[in-house]
């Protein structure tokens, strides 16, 4: 589905630098801007500090005179409203609404949804939310709940993102390789040869230590690298006891 974030008599450069930072990093990139108070406000230095690296969706943003323009090709409305109106459209929280965009079958879902804000002081006009199919008010603490407009964005580009699938959470290093039963036999007769040195493993009435050693470190599932540092305890362990009875 085509996503555009419509951000209306935006006030604050910075707030439309962040607004695009948010949107990249989750992967959306359609921002218009309906009657900035800045005509100039895409290059201003405020905004490209606050993109921090989004330029490109700074770049390819557009700004328009009316909200009519920039809701061309847009065919399911979202209002953002933190206090819910008398008349309008449904408030929903907007996990569960996007959510069901998503599951709603082929035919019923739309071609381009478009995330409507407003200005950072009065928030959306009434006639702008009454054109739109929902609004959407995020859980916030209800004795504090207001968020910055980049925030919002924010949350609620994240909650589409999710909608649609989410991005893969790349791992923080690789993957270690897991020990095979080679190793791990290579290493348990490695502790048994250090505990019988330490004198704790009698191999005249072993009774059952090292298959509960074997068991503890199947459960344990060790890596290779981890292996090699087991041995290496009991490499010392061996050439201390050898020191000790020299």
């Amino acid at each position: 589905m085509r996503t555009r974030f419509v951000l209306i008599r935006t006030s604050h450069a910075g707030n439309v630098g962040a607004a695009a930072r948010a949107m990249k990093v989750m992967g959306f990139d359609d921002l218009v801007l309906v009657a900035p108070r800045w005509p100039n406000v895409l290059r201003r230095q405020e905004t490209v500090q606050r993109a921090s690296g989004a330029l490109d969706v700074l770049e390819n943003a557009r700004i328009v005179d009316t909200l009519d323009e920039a809701l061309d090709g847009m065919d399911h409305l979202c209002a953002t409203a933190m206090t819910p109106r008398d008349f309008g459209p449904p408030t929903r929280a907007p996990r569960e609404h996007l959510a069901s965009l998503v599951a709603a079958g082929a035919g019923a879902r739309p071609a381009g949804v478009a995330f409507l804000f407003g200005s950072e002081r009065f928030g959306m006009a009434n006639e702008d939310v009454y054109r739109c199919h929902v609004a959407l008010s995020i859980p916030t603490n209800p004795a504090f709940g207001s968020l910055n407009l980049a925030a919002a964005i924010q949350v609620l580009a994240y909650e589409w993102r999710m909608a649609l699938g989410g991005h893969a959470v790349a791992p923080a290093v690789p993957a270690a390789r897991p020990a095979d039963a080679r190793q791990v036999a290579g290493m348990l007769q490695h502790w048994r040869e250090a505990l019988v040195a330490l004198d704790y493993l009698d191999l005249a009435a072993p009774k059952k230590l090292m298959p509960r050693l074997n068991q503890l470190v199947n459960r344990a599932q060790p890596a290779e690298e981890e292996i090699h540092i087991l041995r290496g305890i009991a490499k010392a362990v061996l050439q201390t006891a050898a020191k000790a009875k020299g």
